[in-house]
């Protein structure tokens, strides 16, 4: 995996009108570029590149922001369903070099053809029947 020297990240010192949901360790933020209506980013204050880097602390302040990040887009949006990712390092598509959690919001019909959700970071892997 690629490490090295951690490049400046634009999730540091977030301005507090950038912060939807928030808690001791992290903070969630919508995404700049997102794949749906709602689609949030969970971020640690602390910049580390990868998610095996994060404490055991910030682990569980961000499963706990993902958590809440759901129930608040439940109410906001009502999404009939969620993909929830983290991209570690370059080769699996990681363009931040700061750690953070997509919480993308699904919506019936919002593609033909779901079936394989995550596994289609890979198209041809996505379909395993």
């Amino acid at each position: 995996m690629e490490t090295g020297k951690l490049s400046p990240s634009p999730f540091v010192d977030p301005d507090e009108q950038d912060q939807v949901l928030r808690n001791d360790l992290c903070y969630a933020r919508w995404d700049k570029f997102p794949v749906s209506k709602g689609h949030l980013l969970v971020i640690p204050y602390r910049q580390f590149d990868s998610y095996f880097d994060a404490t055991p602390a910030e682990k569980n302040a961000l499963w706990s922001l993902v958590d809440k990040a759901k129930m608040y887009l439940d109410k906001l949006h009502q999404p009939a369903g969620y993909n929830i990712g983290i991209n570690v390092g370059k080769s699996a598509g990681q363009t931040v070099m700061h750690m953070h959690i997509h919480v993308i919001p699904r919506y019936a019909r919002d593609m033909p053809d779901p079936e394989g959700g995550v596994r289609g970071v890979i198209p041809q892997k996505r379909k395993y029947r």
